[in-house]
């Protein structure tokens, strides 16, 4: 196999010349072009594992997200890998299952610097989760709500105040009994969006009732529709607001199963403008949480603190914004 070496003495140049060639580093362009036609006239292939040991780089990242199943994900995994790649970064991919031990491990993990920066996207962060973020081994970026002690770059949804803006929607649609399907409320988006739902019956004027809110297991289709049924076997709601697009579709197939005309009978919104929201009869009318934008920005904070890492953390929010279909009657 041919050598770097091999490569200086067929063009003339010294090792050290060749080997800043070969590692990007700026040089003359004669050199550059010795070196380069060198190294392709003897199929010269650089070491990357000795070249990583000795930058101590591995030109990787990972993503770790709860779900890589849910499509807000997916969309996430575009944008990211879109950056990575015109930045020369591979991008690894890990979900978690939404278990905080396995994140724990994720970060634990990084001190064998298997990958230059993590995006660790949760949801639900805990103490334990503010620890390890305080000393990570490797740059970290987390999509969500770190705790307050984590000094760590951050990009965050205002999914609250997507929430109030989803029921005051439906309010100026004419609904009075708008009733909420959360999902497992212990999580950061459960948290937010259930404030968010009650912030906005306050500023539409209507009373809170308890029975109107339900809880599904998970933020998925399935026990959207358990939920669902759950909720119409004890009241009669108008219009419903669910914590996200999945939980909306699975709402969707309890109501048509029930024989219940959306948006004629109930009025319906989801949240996070999933590409499924456009191809359900009728098309969904969801919140945007801007999951691309948020994505980018994560994959561009890591790769800013990977070249730097004694910047100072940011904090980066992406603002809501209501699209209008036909499931709550706004759009035709």
């Amino acid at each position: 196999m041919p050598t770097i070496t091999t490569v200086a003495r067929l063009a003339n140049v010294s090792v050290a010349s060749a080997s800043r060639v070969l590692n990007g580093i700026r040089t003359s362009a004669a050199t550059l072009e010795r070196v380069t036609e060198a190294a392709e006239s003897v199929g010269y292939v650089p070491n990357a594992a000795a070249r990583s040991l000795r930058s101590r780089r591995t030109g990787q990242i990972a993503f770790a997200m709860p779900d890589i199943g849910n499509p807000v994900y997916t969309t996430m995994v575009a944008s990211i890998q879109e950056v990575a790649r015109a930045r020369g970064f591979r991008l690894m991919l890990h979900s978690t299952g939404a278990e905080a031990e396995d994140e724990l491990a994720m970060l634990r993990d990084l001190k064998h610097r298997f990958v230059d920066g993590l995006i660790l996207a949760s949801l639900h962060l805990t103490e334990a989760h503010t620890a390890e973020l305080s000393r990570p081994a490797a740059p970290v970026v987390v999509i969500g709500r770190p705790g307050s002690g984590a000094h760590v770059d951050t990009v965050r949804a205002y999914s609250r105040k997507g929430a109030a803006e989803a029921v005051r929607h439906l309010h100026s649609a004419g609904r009075t009994r708008i009733a909420f399907v959360n999902g497992p409320s212990h999580t950061v988006p459960g948290t937010s969006r259930r404030l968010g739902y009650l912030d906005g019956l306050r500023s539409c004027g209507l009373r809170r009732d308890d029975s109107l809110i339900e809880v599904a297991d998970d933020f998925m289709i399935e026990p959207g529709s358990e939920a669902t049924e759950r909720l119409f076997a004890r009241v009669r709601p108008d219009a419903i607001f669910c914590a996200n697009d999945l939980l909306a579709i699975g709402a969707l197939s309890a109501l048509r199963e029930a024989g219940v005309d959306v948006p004629a009978d109930v009025a319906l919104v989801g949240m996070d403008d999933t590409p499924l929201s456009k191809v359900t009869w009728p098309p969904l009318t969801t919140v945007d949480l801007g999951s691309a934008e948020r994505a980018r920005i994560a994959v561009e904070l890591l790769l800013r603190r990977i070249e730097d890492p004694t910047r100072e953390p940011q904090v980066v929010g992406v603002e809501p914004r209501l699209v209008a279909r036909a499931s709550s009657g706004a759009a035709g």
